[in-house]
Order: C-alpha cells, then structure tokens, then sequence
C-alpha cells in the first residue's frame, strides 16, 4: 500500500513515505518534535460581537431560498455568505462558543444539518470542520462547513480515480484491501465497520482516518450517530496529547456511482493558537504539496492503545 524510504541526516533519521495509490508523498522527522513549537492551549476569547452566538445568529447569518435556516437540535446551518464552492453552506455546531467538551448529540445533529443542506446539491459532497483559529478557523465559534462542486476535491479526486483502477485491475476494492492491510498494523486503532486507523502517510500531524462502510452522503445517516462517537475518541486522544486545533474532511462520491470508493474521513491535530501567529504549516506543505510529519503513524496506534 506504501512504501518507506529510510534517510539518514547527521545524527536524525528522516522517512520518506510514498502512497502507491495516488503517489502522494510525505516526509517524517520525529525529530522535529523537540522543537516544542506548540504552546500551552488558552481558550478563545470571550464570544464578543460573535455572529455565530445566539444573540446574533439568527439576525446577521443568511438564509436558504425558501427563506429559513436548518435546526438539529442546538445546531443551526445556513448559506456560507463567503462560498469557496458551488455550494457552500455552514453548520453551527452548539451555541456554546467556547466548549470544553462535545457531547455526541451536539456533533450528530450538526452532522445531520450538514447532510440536509447538501443533500439536493449536484456533485461531490464533502464535511468539512477548522476548529480553532490556528487551524484557519475564521470565527472561533466551533462550526462545520459543507461543500459541493461538480468536480471532486483533488484527495478525493485521486481515491476515486485509483480506486476505479484498481477495482479493474484486482476485481477487489482498495478500501476493502486496505482495512485488512492495516486491520493487523500498529496504526490500527478502533472499530470494524466504521474502520478508524493512523494513515501510513499523513497529510499532516497525527492523521488519522475512518473508513466508513458506505460511499455518498446520501448513505452516510445511516451511520452518523457511530460516525460521531469515533470522532469525539480522536479529539479526546488528541486532547491527551496537549494539541487542541485540528481540521477534518469526510469526503463522499456521487449518488449512486460504481466504482469502489468508500467515503472516507481524514482529521488531522494542528498546533494551539499563539499569539506569535506560528503556523504548522509551510511552503512545504501548502506548496510542495509534500507535508512534513513529526509523529511516526505507528507511535500513535501504539499512544492509542495504551493511553486510550
């Protein structure tokens, strides 16, 4: 499924991880790790003038053609009024601004606007989620976003396509192979049919990533509920680790497509916020589009099983 290059440099070992699937590429230092970049977390400040908090939100935020917004509990979603996409709609999340701790309903319900807002929009699907400014998040208020476009993300774009190919050349799925490939690896985390595991070659810090058992978003309530459970464990683990900020997508195919692809979530931990704008990415990652790691994928299977 990969393959590892072994690069020795003065007195530090250096990976070079390659996916065979798409050729994505990856470097990693884990001894970069000693820098300690990453600063002590601190809350976001008080909510202020926040659009998103319920003394604004249903006065200042857009509203859908039929003139109303979609409520799932405490979450609220709407039109992005800054779309990157065809179709962009937002997801408040909980009208607490700042949260110590989500609570499975709160991420559910929001998930479920997030469906209900995409759900008659043509093309490639996708939900999406900054949290914290460090993680480019632009209003701190904890929200998801969803995409759709006629063309695919480029990650997912390469899945698709490598899948597809795949599926014609092995008469198996890839995802199928790929459960059992990592089903026995020290990056295997949790669960069977919702299949959570530390991607080989990450896109960023500490990837981790689901494999859901089915392929668009119109399959995706079915299992929403198991969906959300896993993804407060990750944050908890990440938590654990000291890193709060962290970005997520969970990437679909088209209704009814037939080509192997599995829907597919992949989140990543990014450094606290600091009041030295420090970033965790740079001109590798944004434009070499070759991120450089500092957390070998198996030394976070094995953090998970022990301290988990």
């Amino acid at each position: 499924m990969f393959t590892v290059t072994d690069i020795r440099t003065g007195t530090h070992l250096l990976q070079v991880r390659e996916e065979l699937l798409t050729g994505h590429r990856c470097k990693i230092s884990p001894g970069r790790l000693n820098r300690g970049i990453d600063a002590p977390y601190q809350p976001p400040n008080a909510p202020g003038n926040c659009p998103f908090c319920s003394g604004q939100i249903f006065s200042v935020t857009p509203v859908f053609p039929d003139g109303d917004r979609i409520c799932r509990g405490e979450s609220v979603t709407f039109p992005n009024l800054f779309p990157f996409g065809e179709w962009h709609t937002v997801t408040v999340i909980t009208r607490r601004h700042q949260v110590d701790i989500f609570s499975r309903r709160e991420i559910a319900d929001a998930l479920s606007g997030q469906v209900e807002s995409l759900v008659k929009a043509p093309g490639y699907k996708s939900i999406n989620w900054n949290y914290l400014p460090s993680a480019g998040a632009s209003i701190a208020h904890p929200h998801l976003q969803g995409l759709a476009d006629r063309r695919a993300p480029v990650i997912a774009e390469r899945y698709i396509a490598g899948g597809l190919r795949y599926l014609e050349k092995q008469g198996r799925s890839y995802w199928e192979d790929l459960r059992s490939s990592e089903s026995g690896s020290q990056r295997y985390l949790f669960g069977d049919e919702l299949f959570w595991y530390a991607h080989p070659v990450p896109l960023g810090e500490r990837e981790v990533r689901c494999i859901l058992p089915v392929a668009s978003l119109e399959e995706f309530p079915s299992c929403s509920e198991a969906f959300a459970e896993g993804l407060l464990d990750i944050i908890r683990m990440y938590r654990n680790l000291g890193t709060h900020a962290f970005n997520m997508s969970l990437f679909f195919d088209k209704k009814e497509e037939k080509n192997g692809f599995s829907a597919f979530c992949s989140i990543i931990s990014r450094i606290n916020p600091n009041s030295l704008s420090m970033s965790d990415s740079a001109f590798m990652e944004r434009l070499h589009l070759e991120p450089v790691i500092l957390t070998l994928p198996e030394d976070l299977g094995n953090y998970y099983r022990k301290e988990c």
